[in-house]
């Protein structure tokens, strides 16, 4: 099958965008043969640009997941496969939340191993059947890619646990990161076979899948991508021991939105793309997101619900009223405590079952009357780990009922065969407290499914001898470590490491009164019933719409090599300033204004100096000699440290402290752009600064003359920007009478005077360059941060005014690729000065030849 994009290259190279056909073919919506499509590490893949829209109207959603959601059975006589859907699979739950309209295909593997000879015909079928596409890996490939490096390095790693010995989740294995992504490249492969990528959106989930997103933006630049994590995702101090933690945060840096159970998690993940990546993020009316490479990553924080309707269907069903009748005479006379967990080490049961022995130890009236009922499901991974979780639980139940127990009567009831769903929705109904103390876990839907199931209907009321109008009542004891905790304000919290306040907290939601018990119960059932998995669901396709809205508004182009790719996305005005361009334009102009910050621009990436260099000096005073040229240095420095470091450059025009201080050369007298009256307020503004400097390692004061400055470029990057925003909010309230403003730039915050600004330079040089009646036809002005954008502005819109010669080239020019109000950009400093010697070059090639062409012109004369 042909791929449905295309990539006009010509239009590429010339930056355009491609070229939309005026016919428009009708495509199948899904393929009908699968198979590898394109390599996504073809070379020829690194520039593809938006590919034609499809005719058809109908919104598609492509769900990828390591599973499909099915169930595949072969027929008793090993004959043919048969399949259904699972019903308490989560990608097949959440469309309910996606409309009627909505088309959806699932990519993912299926459970069952199926033969090379009967791959084909199984997905034709499941293409038919369910439009599902499955991924066929071969097993020693899955062995690799799940076991091991899902189940051995990443989730034990996303549940804070740290390979410090080979027992402990084992060393890294690079073949194991091998098998990984070569997984990951075989979904895309198959992502590839169905995709429309100007029309389908695509929502990738969880750790399986981490660096999908790459090859995905590889093939296709503005594909509609969006990243849910189910899983926690851990502090910064655990996640960069991963030896490929760069790759896996550039990776999910290719969606456009990505999800989190919890701010906790979110934070964490932007955490380490400030730390490791040295990004940062800031928050728009409501939104958060990440500026990469002038793309806008969007974070969305919001748990998972339960599907409301599938449970309330089984709760209607006779057999789990019957099975309720069953379990109400089993433990009639005894309070039942339930917990509901998967063996494996996280899930804290021994923890639980401790906590149990303590609450009958030290509450001796419970024996006899209370039961934990611990519903133990099979572990989805395998190891050591899992058989030493099963050990303990059994010899810890046993020692329990041992010690406790007595004829008629175990304190604890270990269930550990599979149940059907409704024999667990029973012990939902019969259950007075449900126990969720997990040492770590992603979201964990248990305490959702238990109150939704405590509700009841009226069958199940009158099967528990309860009046249907009776006020339904429920209690939950969660761990602080999961993620429905925050949401579940009602439960009581614990940390389930401690042993002895988790049977506190089991004996107190005992004895709580039943007002108390049905407060709770209610505001509980209030926020599951109405968040729950359709409205998840559709919340997150909300946001991912909007997160890929600007789309088709900007040009892209892929970067970078393996899973280094990235797009750069930016306005289609904004492109890279080029050397011919620019000498051209040198050349055929008379009267050339030159802005140049200092700080960020001239000085050489990684340097510790702030000293200029000899090479960026000779340069500027090179460019002083050319009579045409008029050039202006702009800083935030002192105007003494400046005289000193550039008192050769005799014509150079310098501004100080952003532009408060100005002096066109170096034998005139510094000029004050705006009138101060006094500097009263610095005895105000510094000993706020001095409070926060004590309490922030790393950071400093600079105090100037206009202005004062809190440094913490050296600070810890969170805490310096938490203290560098409460000092903001800080500074701007005891200053709020003063003639000043507050203003955070690049790890700075500063207190100058009002309308002192670095715009305030450009329109100075412009104004004095039109009275001296050279009205400028030639404007480069060069800089990197917030602080420059003020001069970008002025000399864009001087375009439109008296100040500029009416054919002038103006050029803005940012320092690499990002948003700006800059029209150019370069892509580092050494770059800079590079142009610079070239216009230098110019320059003296024009001085040479100018007598020349003097001497030429006399002679003609003569003839």
């Amino acid at each position: 099958m042909a791929s449905r994009s295309y990539s006009n290259l010509l239009d590429l190279a010339y930056g355009g965008s491609p070229t939309l056909s005026q016919e428009r073919k009708r495509f199948p919506r899904v393929a009908t043969v699968p198979g590898i499509l394109s390599e996504v590490e073809d070379d020829n893949c690194n520039s593809v640009g938006s590919d034609a829209p499809s005719s058809i109207s109908q919104e598609r959603i492509i769900i990828v997941g390591n599973q499909l959601p099915l169930r595949a059975h072969r027929n008793t006589d090993g004959g043919q496969w048969r399949f259904n859907w699972d019903e308490d699979s989560l990608l097949l739950q959440l469309k309910d939340g996606l409309g009627e309209d909505v088309e959806v295909i699932y990519i993912g593997c299926l459970k069952e191993e199926i033969a090379p000879n009967e791959q084909d015909d199984v997905s034709q079928t499941l293409l038919e059947t369910f439009k599902c596409v499955p991924a066929f890996l071969p097993l020693e490939l899955f062995t690799k890619f799940y076991h091991g490096f899902c189940k051995q390095h990443l989730w034990p790693l996303f549940h804070y646990m740290l390979p410090l010995s080979p027992d402990l989740g084992g060393r890294f294995d690079r073949s194991l990161w091998q098998a990984y992504v070569s997984v990951n490249k075989i979904f895309a492969d198959k992502v590839m076979e169905v995709i429309s990528p100007d029309d389908d959106y695509v929502w990738v989930h969880d750790y399986h899948l981490m660096v999908l997103p790459t090859f995905l933006r590889k093939r296709f630049n503005r594909v509609k991508l969006g990243f849910f994590l189910h899983s926690p995702f851990p502090s910064s101090e655990i996640y960069r021991t991963l030896p490929v933690r760069e790759e896996l945060l550039r990776a999910l840096l290719n969606s456009d939105l990505i999800g989190f159970h919890t701010f906790d998690y979110a934070r964490h993940f932007l955490t380490c793309c400030s730390r490791m990546l040295g990004l940062s993020y800031q928050s728009k009316r409501g939104y958060i997101g990440l500026e990469y490479y002038g793309r806008t990553v969007s974070i969305k924080i919001l748990p998972v619900g339960t599907h409301v309707g599938q449970l309330q269907s089984v709760l209607n069903l006779p057999e789990t009223e019957a099975k309720v009748a069953e379990l109400h005479d089993k433990f009639k006379g005894q309070t039942v405590m339930l917990g509901v967990d998967d063996m494996d080490i996280f899930k804290g049961i021994n923890l639980k079952l401790l906590a149990m022995e303590q609450l009958l130890m030290q509450h001796t009236e419970n024996s006899g009357e209370v039961v934990l009922v611990q519903i133990a499901n099979p572990a989805r991974g395998r190891g050591r780990d899992v058989q030493e979780v099963q050990s303990e639980t059994y010899a810890t139940v046993k020692r329990i009922n041992k010690d406790f127990g007595r004829p008629g009567y175990d304190p604890v009831v270990l269930i550990d065969t599979p149940l059907q769903l409704y024999e667990r929705i029973a012990y939902y109904v019969i259950a007075e407290c449900c126990l969720v103390t997990a040492v770590r876990d992603g979201m964990n839907l248990i305490p959702y499914e238990y109150v939704i199931c405590r509700q009841g209907n009226e069958k199940l009321d009158e099967t528990l001898g309860l009046h249907h109008s009776a006020p339904k009542r429920s209690m939950l004891v969660v761990s602080e470590f999961i993620g429905c905790s925050p949401s579940l304000s009602g439960a009581i919290r614990v940390n389930p490491w401690n042993i002895d306040a988790v049977a506190e907290a089991m004996d107190s939601a005992l004895i709580l009164s039943e007002a108390e018990k049905q407060l709770r119960h209610e505001k509980h059932y209030r926020y599951v019933s109405t968040h729950d998995v359709a409205y998840w669901a559709h919340s997150f396709l909300q946001d991912l719409e909007r997160a890929c809205g600007d789309h088709l508004r900007k040009r892209c182009w892929g970067i970078g090599f393996g899973l280094g790719f990235r797009v750069v996305a930016m306005d289609p005005n904004f492109r890279k300033l080029s050397v011919e361009h620019i000498v051209s334009a040198y050349k055929r102009t008379k009267n050339r204004a030159i802005l140049l910050d200092y700080d960020s621009t001239l000085l050489l990436t990684g340097s510790l100096s702030t000293i200029p260099n000899v090479e960026a000096v000779g340069i500027l005073k090179n460019l002083c000699r050319d009579p045409k040229n008029v050039v202006f240095l702009v800083s935030g420095k002192d105007r003494k440290t400046l005289t000193e470091w550039f008192s050769s450059c005799g014509k150079l025009g310098i501004a100080a402290e952003n532009g408060y201080f100005i002096r066109p050369k170096h034998d005139a007298d510094w000029e004050t752009c705006v009138a101060v009256p006094d500097f009263d307020w610095k005895q105000i503004a510094e000993p706020v600064m001095k409070l926060y400097t004590e309490t922030t390692d790393g950071s400093a004061i600079e105090t100037k003359e206009s202005s004062l400055v809190w440094n913490y470029r050296d600070a810890d990057p969170d805490f310096g920007f938490c203290q560098a925003k409460e000092l903001l909010d800080h500074l701007e309230s005891v200053l709020a009478n003063e003639p000043v403003s507050v203003k955070s730039g690049q790890h700075v915050v500063e207190v100058k005077p009002q309308g002192v600004n670095k715009g305030l330079v450009a329109e100075h040089l412009l104004t004095t360059m039109q009275e001296k009646g050279m009205l400028p036809d030639f404007v480069l002005c060069i800089g990197d941060d917030r602080s420059d954008e003020d001069m970008f502005e002025v000399i864009t819109q001087a375009t439109a005014g008296p100040y500029l010669s009416p054919v002038a080239d103006v050029f803005a020019c940012t320092v690499g690729q990002k948003c700006s109000k800059a029209k150019y950009y370069v892509e580092d400093r050494t770059e800079i000065l590079r142009m610079l010697q070239v216009l230098v070059n110019a320059s003296e090639h024009a001085a040479k030849t100018a007598p020349r062409a003097s001497n030429r012109a006399i002679i003609d004369k003569c003839i």
